[in-house]
C-alpha cells in the first residue's frame, strides 16, 4: 500500500528516471573512456613504431645509395673530390639515424607492453624487440665493419677489392632489409589487430550503451507505469463509483489501496455515499408519510412553502368507505389495521397513477387534490375523474381481497366507496406552527369536496363532483347531472354531477340510463309529479338498483304526499329533509 503523496511519487518517478539517464550516461562515458585510451595507444604508439620501423628500411636503403655515389665518385677523373666528399657524409650521417629510429620504435612498443590497461599481444610485442635489437645490433655491426673494408679500398683505388665487399655488403644489407621488413609487416598486423581492437571495443561500446539505455528506459516505463496505475487506478474507481451515484445507484463502496490524497478523496466519497444511502432511507422511510411530490417540490421550488399561501384553483377528492363501521365490528385490531392497509393501497394506487397528492388519510376517508405546480390546471379536473373511474373499478377486486385477508367467506354487501370531487379556488400553503408543518389546502372548495361526498348517502351514488369539476372535464368525462343541492355551510344551490366513464364508453344502458334521468329530473323540477315518476322508473327499468333513480323516485313519492312550499327552488336541502 503506497503511504506517500501524489507529489512525492510524481518526485520519486523523475528521481528515478534521472538516475537512469545518470547510470546511463557514466556507463557511456566510461566506455567511450576506455574505446579513447585504445585509440591513443593506437594513434600515439602502434602507428608512431610502425612508422619509424619503415623510416629505418628506408635509411638503410639511403646509405647503400650513399656508398655507390662514393665509388662512382672516386671511380671519375681527378678532381671531383667534392662529390666524394659529399656522398661520404651523407652516408656517414645516416648510420645514428637509423639507430634512432630503431631505438624509436623499441621505445613505443615496450611502452606498450609496459602498459597493463590496454589488450595487446606483449609475446609478439616482446620478439618484436628483440627482432628489432638483433637486427640493429647484430647485421647492423658486421654491415658497418664490410662498410668500413669498402672505404678504405675505395680509398686505395682497388676498385677490384672494392666490388667484391660490395657484393657481400649488398648481401648483408640485404638481409638486414628483409628483416626490417619482415618486423614491419609483424608490426603492422599489430597495428590493424590494435585498430580492430579499437573498432570491437567502439562496437561493444555502442551495444552496451543501447542496451544500458533500452534496459533504462524499460526501467523507467515499468516503474512509471506501476506508480502511475497506483495513481490513475484508484481515480478510476472513483470515477466509476461517481456515475453509479450519479445513476442512483448507492450500493456500492470504494476499495481504499492508497493512503494518499486519492485514498483520502475515497474515504470522503464512501463517507459520502453513507450519508446518501442514510438520507435515502429517511426519504423513503418518511415519504410513506410526506408524499415525495411534495418534499422534491418544496426541495426543488421553495417558493411553494411559503407560508402565508397562495390561492390557486385546485380540484380535491375526498374519498370514503361505506360500510366500514359494520365491516370493522368483531374485527381484531391486527385485523382492522390490515383491511385499512389494503382499502388505502387499493384506493391510493389511481390517486398516484393519474399525478394526484394524498393530502391525509383521516380514518377510513382519503384526502387528495390535483393543480399547480404539481399538474397543468387544464388537466387537473380530468386526471381526478380518471383517479375515480380507476377507484371506482377496484371495488369488486376489494370486496374478493379482503375476505382472503380476514379469513372469512364474506363481507358485508353494503362494502362500497363514496367519492367527492370539487373545484375551485382554493389556499394553497404550507400551514401548521412553529413545531409542525403541512403543505396542504384550504377553503371551501376543500369543504365541497367533503359534502359532496357525504352526499352519495343521499343518493345511493359513487361518486358526486360540483359543477365547476363538471364543466371543466366534460369534454372527456360522461356524466349525468344528479340534482341541485344546498351543502351544510353555505345557503346557495349547486348542481351536482355522477361520474359515468370515459368519453364514448358508454354501455346503451347507460344511455338509456342517462335519458331517462334527465326526463325524470327535468319533470321533477317543473313539479310534473306523474311524469317524474314515469321517467324515473323507466331509468331503473335501463339500470336496476340505480341509486339516485331509486332516492329521486322515492322524493318524488314524498312531495307527491307533500308538496313543496310554492317558493320551492327545486334544490334539495338535506338538512331539512
Amino acid at each position: 500500500m503506497f503511504r506517500n503523496s501524489i507529489r512525492q511519487k510524481i518526485v520519486g518517478i523523475a528521481a528515478g528516471l534521472i538516475i537512469l539517464a545518470v547510470i546511463t550516461s557514466l556507463l557511456s562515458m566510461v566506455m567511450a573512456g576506455q574505446v579513447g585510451h585504445l585509440l591513443d595507444e593506437l594513434t600515439n604508439r602502434y602507428i608512431p613504431a610502425y612508422g619509424h620501423l619503415a623510416r629505418v628500411n628506408i635509411r638503410a636503403l639511403e646509405r647503400s645509395l650513399a656508398m655507390r655515389r662514393m665509388m662512382m665518385a672516386k671511380m671519375q677523373a681527378p678532381g671531383e673530390d667534392s662529390g666524394y666528399e659529399s656522398a661520404r657524409k651523407a652516408f656517414e650521417e645516416i648510420e645514428p639515424l637509423i639507430k634512432r629510429e630503431a631505438d624509436a620504435a623499441r621505445v613505443l612498443i615496450d611502452a606498450i607492453i609496459a602498459d597493463p590497461s590496454t589488450p595487446s599481444d606483449n609475446a609478439a610485442l616482446g620478439r618484436l624487440d628483440d627482432r628489432i635489437d638483433n637486427a640493429v645490433n647484430d647485421l647492423l655491426m658486421r654491415l658497418n665493419a664490410e662498410n668500413k673494408t669498402l672505404l678504405e679500398q675505395i680509398e686505395a683505388k682497388d676498385f677490384a677489392a672494392a666490388k667484391a665487399t660490395t657484393l657481400r655488403a649488398d648481401a648483408l644489407r640485404d638481409d638486414f632489409n628483409t628483416r626490417i621488413e619482415g618486423i614491419r609487416a609483424d608490426m603492422l598486423a599489430q597495428v590493424a589487430s590494435a585498430a580492430a581492437k579499437v573498432m570491437s571495443a567502439q562496437q561493444r561500446a555502442i551495444i552496451i550503451s543501447g542496451v544500458v539505455t533500452a534496459i533504462a528506459a524499460i526501467l523507467g516505463f515499468v516503474f512509471a507505469m506501476l506508480v502511475g496505475s497506483g495513481i490513475t487506478r484508484p481515480v478510476m474507481r472513483l470515477l466509476e463509483s461517481t456515475r453509479e451515484v450519479e445513476a442512483g445507484r448507492l450500493d456500492g463502496a470504494i476499495t481504499i489501496t492508497t493512503q494518499d490524497e486519492i485514498g483520502q478523496l475515497s474515504a470522503a466519497f464512501n463517507r459520502m455515499i453513507e450519508t446518501l444511502r442514510h438520507n435515502q432511507r429517511i426519504r423513503e422511510t418518511f415519504g410513506r408519510y410526506i408524499n415525495p411530490r411534495i418534499a422534491e417540490g418544496l426541495l426543488e421550488q421553495p417558493a411553494i412553502a411559503a407560508t402565508e399561501g397562495q390561492r390557486r384553483v385546485m380540484t380535491v377528492m375526498f374519498c370514503d368507505m361505506k360500510g366500514f363501521t359494520s365491516l370493522s365490528e368483531g374485527v381484531t385490531p391486527s385485523g382492522l389495521v390490515k383491511i385499512m392497509n389494503l382499502y388505502l393501497s387499493t384506493m391510493s394506487a389511481p390517486v398516484h397513477a393519474h399525478r394526484g397528492i394524498i393530502d391525509k388519510y383521516i380514518g377510513d376517508a382519503i384526502m387528495a387534490y390535483w393543480g399547480a405546480p404539481f399538474v397543468e390546471e387544464a388537466e387537473q379536473t380530468h386526471l381526478a375523474a380518471l383517479a375515480a373511474i380507476d377507484m371506482i373499478g377496484q371495488v369488486n377486486q376489494l370486496r374478493k381481497d379482503l375476505p382472503e385477508l380476514l379469513g372469512v367467506r364474506v363481507i358485508p354487501a353494503d362494502c362500497d366507496i363514496r367519492i367527492g370531487i370539487a373545484t375551485g379556488e382554493a389556499l394553497v400553503g404550507s400551514i401548521g406552527s412553529e413545531f409542525m408543518m403541512s403543505y396542504t389546502v384550504l377553503g371551501d372548495t376543500v369543504n365541497l369536496a367533503s359534502r359532496l361526498e357525504g352526499a352519495n348517502k343521499f343518493y345511493g351514488s359513487r361518486s358526486l363532483i360540483s359543477e365547476a369539476t363538471a364543466a371543466a372535464c366534460a369534454a372527456t368525462i360522461e356524466l349525468r347531472e344528479i340534482d341541485r343541492l344546498v351543502v351544510m355551510g353555505q345557503t346557495q344551490p349547486v348542481a351536482v354531477f355522477e361520474i359515468l366513464g370515459k368519453k364514448d364508453e358508454l354501455t346503451p344502458a347507460q344511455t338509456e340510463l342517462r335519458q331517462r334521468y334527465a326526463d325524470g329530473l327535468a319533470a321533477y323540477r317543473d313539479r310534473r309529479w306523474d311524469d317524474a315518476e314515469q321517467a324515473f322508473a323507466a331509468a331503473l327499468a335501463a339500470a336496476p338498483g340505480d341509486g339516485p333513480s331509486i332516492a329521486m323516485k322515492a322524493r318524488v313519492a314524498a312531495f307527491v304526499q307533500n308538496p313543496p312550499a310554492a317558493d320551492w327552488d327545486g334544490a334539495w336541502h338535506p338538512e331539512r329533509k
